[in-house]
Protein backbone atom coordinates (compact mmCIF):
# COMPACT_ATOMS: atom_id res chain seq x y z
CA UNK A 1 0.00 0.00 0.00
CA UNK A 2 1.64 3.30 -1.06
CA UNK A 3 2.13 6.12 1.41
CA UNK A 4 0.00 9.09 0.31
CA UNK A 5 0.34 11.18 3.46
CA UNK A 6 3.46 13.07 2.30
CA UNK A 7 5.49 11.97 5.30
CA UNK A 8 8.08 9.35 6.15
CA UNK A 9 10.02 8.12 9.15
CA UNK A 10 13.67 8.64 9.97
CA UNK A 11 15.84 6.94 12.56
CA UNK A 12 17.49 9.17 15.14
CA UNK A 13 20.04 7.76 17.57
CA UNK A 14 20.87 9.91 20.62
CA UNK A 15 24.26 9.20 22.21
CA UNK A 16 25.34 10.58 25.56
CA UNK A 17 29.00 10.43 26.60
CA UNK A 18 30.03 7.74 29.07
CA UNK A 19 31.41 10.52 31.29
CA UNK A 20 29.74 13.92 31.44
CA UNK A 21 29.70 16.83 33.89
CA UNK A 22 25.91 16.76 34.07
CA UNK A 23 23.37 14.14 35.14
CA UNK A 24 19.68 13.51 34.60
CA UNK A 25 19.52 15.62 31.45
CA UNK A 26 17.51 14.34 28.48
CA UNK A 27 17.58 15.67 24.93
CA UNK A 28 14.86 17.76 23.30
CA UNK A 29 14.20 17.35 19.58
CA UNK A 30 12.74 20.22 17.54
CA UNK A 31 11.02 19.36 14.24
CA UNK A 32 9.35 22.19 12.31
CA UNK A 33 9.52 24.49 15.33
CA UNK A 34 7.90 22.03 17.76
CA UNK A 35 9.96 20.79 20.68
CA UNK A 36 9.52 17.20 21.78
CA UNK A 37 11.23 15.63 24.79
CA UNK A 38 13.10 12.44 23.86
CA UNK A 39 15.09 9.64 25.44
CA UNK A 40 18.66 8.53 24.88
CA UNK A 41 19.04 5.75 22.36
CA UNK A 42 17.30 4.87 19.12
CA UNK A 43 13.96 6.36 18.07
CA UNK A 44 11.98 6.93 14.89
CA UNK A 45 10.34 10.22 13.98
CA UNK A 46 7.86 11.25 11.33
CA UNK A 47 8.97 14.06 9.03
CA UNK A 48 7.50 15.56 5.84
CA UNK A 49 8.85 13.93 2.68
CA UNK A 50 7.92 16.67 0.20
CA UNK A 51 10.30 19.39 1.44
CA UNK A 52 13.66 19.83 3.23
CA UNK A 53 13.52 19.30 6.99
CA UNK A 54 15.44 21.12 9.74
CA UNK A 55 16.06 19.13 12.92
CA UNK A 56 17.49 20.64 16.09
CA UNK A 57 18.53 18.84 19.27
CA UNK A 58 19.53 20.47 22.55
CA UNK A 59 19.92 19.63 26.23
CA UNK A 60 18.38 21.69 29.05
CA UNK A 61 19.43 21.48 32.70
CA UNK A 62 16.78 23.83 34.21
CA UNK A 63 19.20 26.75 34.01
CA UNK A 64 20.48 26.91 30.43
CA UNK A 65 20.44 25.16 27.07
CA UNK A 66 23.56 23.46 25.81
CA UNK A 67 24.66 20.74 23.41
CA UNK A 68 22.73 22.41 20.62
CA UNK A 69 23.06 20.92 17.12
CA UNK A 70 21.07 21.51 13.95
CA UNK A 71 20.95 19.87 10.53
CA UNK A 72 18.91 20.47 7.38
CA UNK A 73 18.33 17.49 5.10
CA UNK A 74 16.08 16.07 2.42
CA UNK A 75 13.89 13.37 3.99
CA UNK A 76 13.66 11.53 0.68
CA UNK A 77 17.43 10.88 0.75
CA UNK A 78 18.28 10.60 4.46
CA UNK A 79 16.91 7.76 6.59
CA UNK A 80 19.15 7.81 9.67
CA UNK A 81 20.70 10.56 11.82
CA UNK A 82 22.93 10.48 14.87
CA UNK A 83 23.24 13.03 17.72
CA UNK A 84 26.28 13.03 19.99
CA UNK A 85 26.01 15.07 23.19
CA UNK A 86 29.03 16.94 24.56
CA UNK A 87 30.82 15.89 27.76
CA UNK A 88 30.84 19.46 29.11
CA UNK A 89 27.64 21.49 29.69
CA UNK A 90 28.78 24.49 27.66
CA UNK A 91 29.79 22.81 24.39
CA UNK A 92 27.80 22.10 21.23
CA UNK A 93 26.57 18.66 20.22
CA UNK A 94 26.90 16.98 16.81
CA UNK A 95 23.97 15.98 14.61
CA UNK A 96 24.76 14.31 11.29
CA UNK A 97 23.48 11.70 8.84
CA UNK A 98 24.67 8.15 9.44
CA UNK A 99 26.85 7.04 6.57
CA UNK A 100 26.20 3.68 4.98
CA UNK A 101 22.68 3.28 6.35
CA UNK A 102 20.28 3.31 3.41
CA UNK A 103 17.43 1.09 4.50
CA UNK A 104 13.95 2.49 4.05
CA UNK A 105 11.78 3.15 7.09
CA UNK A 106 8.71 4.34 5.18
Amino acid sequence: MPDTSGSRRIELTMHKPWFALYAGVRPTLVIAGRGQPTQWGLGTWQVPSDRPVVLEVFLFNRVWRFGQAEVAFDAAETTALEYRAPALPFLRGRLQPVRGKHRSLA
